[in-house]
């Protein structure tokens, strides 16, 4: 399976990183090893020193698709969750400096949490539903699906042009402002629609 992960894509949190709106999907890519297993710890690399969390909503295929035309994308998940893709700022910088891709510092052992899913029926309209990160009790991120650059369909179609996508590959959908330094422990929770969604530890 593969973790799609899109950058960009609120335009709240381009203006926080004073990035450039792009004028396409940003896309990069985890590995498999980048899962959390629901219940783990994160635990703190030791080749960081500014590890921020950016919390997601991540939808899963079900099914196989290539070249897929947006008005079809629904049909290729059925499920929603949410994530968070940790992101090591400081060696992010140092590569983006030097032009080298950013795999190093998103897709690093442990630097996808991901909730368990929901079917996408539970809510009436999934591209105006909100989410939010706390920490340590405090809410960090929020935001909704309706502010995205690029809708999620869109995204589906977009990649799929690009990527075959096959059964359980999950699409991290980008994320809101807040994004923040996290520490060993802190308690993070994930929620969508005010339901606790991820809960886990950094050690």
């Amino acid at each position: 399976m593969k973790i799609i992960c899109v950058g960009r894509n609120y335009a709240d949190h381009i203006a926080e990183l004073n990035n450039a709106k792009p004028d396409a999907p940003v896309i990069f890519m985890k590995p498999d090893t980048a899962l959390l297993p629901l219940g783990d710890a994160f635990y703190y690399p030791d080749f960081s020193k500014d590890v921020h969390h950016e919390v997601e909503l991540v939808v899963r295929i079900n099914k196989v698709g290539k070249n897929i035309e947006e008005k079809f994308a629904h049909k290729y998940y059925s499920e929603i969750g949410i994530g968070i893709d940790f992101t090591a700022r400081d060696l992010q910088s140092e590569l983006k400096g030097k032009g080298l891709p950013w795999e190093l510092a998103k897709g690093f052992n442990g630097s996808a949490p991901v909730s368990g899913f929901v079917p996408v029926t539970d809510y009436d309209d999934i591209q105006n539903i909100s989410f939010s990160l706390d920490v340590n009790g405090e809410t960090r991120q929020s935001g909704n699906a309706s502010m995205m650059l690029y809708r999620i369909n869109y995204l589906i179609a977009f990649v799929s042009r690009y990527f075959t996508l096959k059964t359980g590959d999950l699409i991290f959908t980008g994320t809101p402002k807040g994004v923040a330094p996290v520490q060993p422990g802190d308690h993070l929770t994930a929620f969508i629609e005010g339901k606790k969604m991820l809960e886990f530890h950094v050690k």
